[in-house]
């Protein structure tokens, strides 16, 4: 019996481990977004930073530039004019600016659509992610991302965050070294207060291009409890009626 305890813990000892290696080459904890749906001004910002600094690459093939519109409160023209990179009808989906042949010998293949980037890895992977790029002359374009590592695309945003590099910790239990600490050596356009606004706006579009129906939902969402309430007191008043006579 003492023999098989030994060797749960032992192998439970074993996952951990292994566990913690992974999360290490994972890029460790994500930080947290919040970023807010419902947060207008946020929206219009990451849609036009999403346009000029993530839109050569990446399409958004779910989504029609109307429907960004009419749910970000914009005219056709402030769309059309500021927004639209492609030459594309007004009517017809985001796609990439980037020719297939261009990408394929860039980046060794097409960079994938983000429409649903934010169902698949979360607001806080995405915010994450776009915070932890850092130079690294070993990758073919000469940066890494601490949390999804040997990415293949450039950091988009370094401009305004600055040159950012890492700082190794000691080698894990299977010999490799992570990155534990990044720190901005050469400052970009903006504070680190107005970067991690940048970010969160992208985020803040990104989650709302997965679903755009979550902005209706949640502003139908207030009318549907409030005729559940009112549908709940008329129901009482009729049960009042029918047991009137058997109290």
């Amino acid at each position: 019996m003492t023999k098989k305890w030994i060797a749960l813990l032992a192998a439970a000892a074993t996952g951990l481990l292994f566990s913690a290696a992974a999360l290490a080459a994972a890029g460790g904890p994500v930080q947290q977004a919040g970023n807010d749906l419902s947060d207008r001004a946020s929206l219009q910002r990451g849609a036009q930073l999403y346009m000029n600094y993530c839109s050569s690459c990446h399409s958004l093939k779910f989504l029609r530039y109307s429907r960004m519109a009419d749910d970000l409160g914009l005219s056709e023209e402030e769309v059309m004019g500021n927004l639209n990179l492609t030459g594309a009808k007004f009517g017809e989906h985001i796609q990439v600016t980037m020719r297939n042949a261009d990408g394929e010998a860039w980046f060794g293949k097409m960079p994938p659509d983000l429409s649903l980037i934010s169902r698949v890895r979360g607001s806080d992977w995405i915010y994450t992610y776009l915070k932890s790029f850092y130079l690294d002359e070993s990758r073919p374009l000469g940066w890494n991302n601490q949390l999804f590592p040997n990415a293949s695309m450039p950091n988009p945003l370094w401009e305004l965050q600055g040159l950012q590099h890492a700082e190794f910790g000691e080698p894990d239990v299977i010999g490799e070294r992570h990155p534990e600490r990044l720190v901005v050596a050469g400052a970009g356009r903006l504070s680190a207060v107005e970067f991690d606004q940048v970010v969160r706006d992208i985020t803040n579009f990104l989650e709302y291009a997965g679903e755009p129906a979550a902005l209706k939902r949640q502003a139908i969402g207030v009318w549907v409890i409030l005729f559940l309430v009112l549908l709940t007191f008329l129901a009482y008043l009729l049960k009042q009626e029918y047991w009137t006579d058997v109290h």
